[in-house]
């Protein structure tokens, strides 16, 4: 077979139209899950193909943080170590999309690519991570991730003692502005599209000095590319350093149909905010032969979750595979004997 030099300057990863590799596991996602997953599975000794696509939800922040041994670090710099690692154990990474996946009579699965390429696997991990429906703010979108945020432990520690204010868009805004007290003293809830607080609810806010503010936010006011307020539908600008902002999450995976996967709804505290894919503790899934890992499947896991999470699917995997060897090289043993 032809061999191939992939995106990323190494070879491997699957070849023109019409030359289908197969490898022991595919894996759809090169963020920390998917890498995580890759290197456990290269170091198992089996063959992995990473397909990226290159878009991970952490890219506009500035580092990663409550990764032990890497905080602050930037995202780039991290998933470069991990491809670089994956690599070294034998493990290949592509990119591209993963567009549609089908189940072979072997009992492996075909991955087809954006571009055409297609590859086969004995087994899937699918780590994609999620999508963030972000609410409709002028100039909302193109502060995510830098000042414009969504989990305290990711971000407060930056954030500091600055004037945060929380985008009301449910029922959780309460919860939202008293949890990120816990970082600053001046906290704003701008309750935007949120219901309007019960009286209880009033009188936790006023305990901790968290300021109301009525109105829908139109737009975010932005100085020498700094937030610096927010602009009401009245035309009034509240001072703001930061805006918080729990936008509803999605599975991100245009395989689940093809595989036969559905989204599960997803609760907070009763309260719907998205929705993921179900798996079990192993990180297997309803359908025989795949497996989920990170946020895909566990929306509020960090970062160091989610590798977490990418290592016990692909431990998993493994041990799958394992079995399937174990017990076919019984049945060909057998078969010998018969023979004899």
């Amino acid at each position: 077979m032809t061999e191939t030099v992939n995106e990323y300057g190494t070879a491997g990863g699957p070849g023109p139209a019409g030359e289908e590799r197969r490898y022991d596991v595919v894996v759809v996602g090169g963020g920390a899950a998917g890498l995580s997953g890759a290197l456990t599975l290269g170091r198992a000794r089996r063959s992995a193909l990473v397909i990226d696509a290159g878009e991970p939800r952490n890219a506009p922040a500035d580092g990663i943080h409550n990764y032990l041994g890497r905080e602050g670090a930037p995202p780039a710099e991290l998933l470069a170590t991990g491809r670089d690692e994956v690599r070294r154990y034998g493990g290949e990474i592509t990119e591209g999309s993963a567009i549609s996946a089908a189940r072979l009579a072997d009992g492996g699965f075909r991955v087809v690519l954006d571009d055409g390429r297609a590859v086969r696997a004995d087994r899937l991990l699918l780590a994609t991570g999620l999508v963030d429906e972000l609410p409709r703010v002028e100039g909302l979108a193109q502060r995510w991730g830098r000042d414009v945020l969504h989990c305290p432990y990711c971000h407060g520690w930056e954030v500091r003692d600055q004037a945060v204010g929380v985008l009301g868009t449910g029922p959780l805004a309460v919860h939202q502005a008293l949890m990120w007290r816990q970082w600053s003293a001046d906290v704003t809830l701008f309750l935007h599209t949120a219901p309007e607080p019960d009286d209880e609810q009033y009188e936790r806010l006023a305990a901790r000095g968290i300021a109301v503010v009525d109105g829908t936010v139109e737009s975010l006011q932005v100085t020498d590319d700094r937030l610096t307020g927010v602009a009401l539908d009245g035309g009034r600008v509240v001072p703001c350093q930061a805006l918080v902002v729990a936008a509803p999450v999605s599975a991100r995976t245009d395989l689940l149909t093809d595989l036969g996967l559905a989204k599960v709804g997803l609760e907070m505290g009763g309260v719907p905010v998205g929705d993921r894919v179900e798996a079990d503790q192993t990180q297997a899934t309803s359908v025989p032969g795949v497996w989920v890992a990170g946020n895909v499947t566990a929306p509020t896991d960090v970062l160091i979750g989610a590798a977490a999470a990418g290592v016990r699917a692909a431990a998993a995997i493994n041990a799958d595979l394992t079995e399937q060897e174990t017990v076919r090289a019984v049945a060909a043993r057998r078969a010998t004997a018969d023979a004899v």
